[in-house]
């Protein structure tokens, strides 16, 4: 079997490496070359054009930025595909996004499988994402056997799209909790107040909080989840809240503050940077 990756950012990379390191054939594509070349010392063969990429291989898996991203990536991929390969979309792309690319499945004669993952870095590295999948049952087997060495977990969620909904369900506890973090521990700065220690290994406390905490307090970000992922995101979960007929202001607070963050520079980042934009404000 021949993979095909279409995206090596620290998602895409961190996929390819343990399809490679599970003995899988994989061949990759990334918008700059630089940055799907390191993945050749690792087995991988890199592909100049997404057409190089896809030929002959099933699954097509992409990791990209977002819908628009995916759709163009897959549009210029279309010379090589085969019909009827299967098309395994990782990438966070929202609900309409994710029934857009279903629809350009269909045009393409493609099995198309909405999978976006659970997990930053760390987890995408050490092969422990949550995929979030949804698609035809007839492909639920291949996809869980597919994802094993990416993934501690498969949640299969129905038909496709299903998985995207669920994707901005999750992220917006993402990106709340972390603005509501920011929010305390910038106020416990200014005040000299440990906030940490207040709430370590009591109810308040929880490992994500330990996580980004300690980043926002040196005002260091080494990326995990980039910030401008997370704006991305926040603005996917509000559109869909407002739709779904849920209020979005708590969500939207948190998108304009990870706005500012990227608009300062933070962009490429770690999220726990929003940190600047509630310590610092405009």
């Amino acid at each position: 079997m021949t993979l095909a990756v279409l995206g090596t950012g620290i998602m895409g990379a961190a996929v390819a490496r343990n399809w490679l390191k599970a003995g899988q054939q994989v061949r990759v594509w990334n918008r700059t070359r630089a940055g799907a070349e390191p993945l050749a010392a690792d087995g991988a063969v890199v592909a100049d054009t997404p057409a190089d990429a896809v030929r002959g291989a099933d699954p097509v898996v992409t990791v990209l930025f977002d819908a628009a991203s995916v759709a163009e990536v897959m549009r210029a991929a279309a010379p090589g595909l085969a019909p009827g390969a299967l098309w395994l979309q990782l990438s966070t792309v929202g609900a309409d996004g994710a029934d857009e690319l279903g629809a350009l499945a269909a045009e393409l004669g493609l099995v198309y499988v909405d999978a976006p993952v659970l997990g930053t870095r760390g987890p995408a590295e050490q092969g422990k994402l949550n995929v979030l999948a949804s698609g035809p049952d007839e492909v639920r087997a291949r996809v869980e056997e597919l994802a094993a060495p990416i993934s501690a977990k498969v949640t299969w969620l129905g038909p496709a799209g299903q998985g995207s909904r669920a994707k901005l369900v999750v992220n917006s506890w993402v990106v709340t909790s972390v603005a509501a973090l920011a929010q305390s521990v910038a106020l416990a700065d200014a005040l000299g107040v440990d906030f940490l220690s207040l709430i370590a290994g009591g109810p308040l406390d929880m490992p994500y909080a330990q996580v980004k905490a300690p980043l926002m307090q040196q005002r260091g970000y080494p990326v995990a989840f980039p910030a401008e992922g997370a704006a991305k995101d926040a603005r996917l979960v509000g559109e869909l809240a407002s739709r779904a007929g849920v209020d979005s202001s708590i969500v939207d607070a948190a998108r304009e503050l990870l706005d500012e963050a990227v608009a300062r520079g933070f962009a490429e980042v770690d999220m726990a940077a929003i940190y600047e934009a509630v310590r610092s404000p405009s």
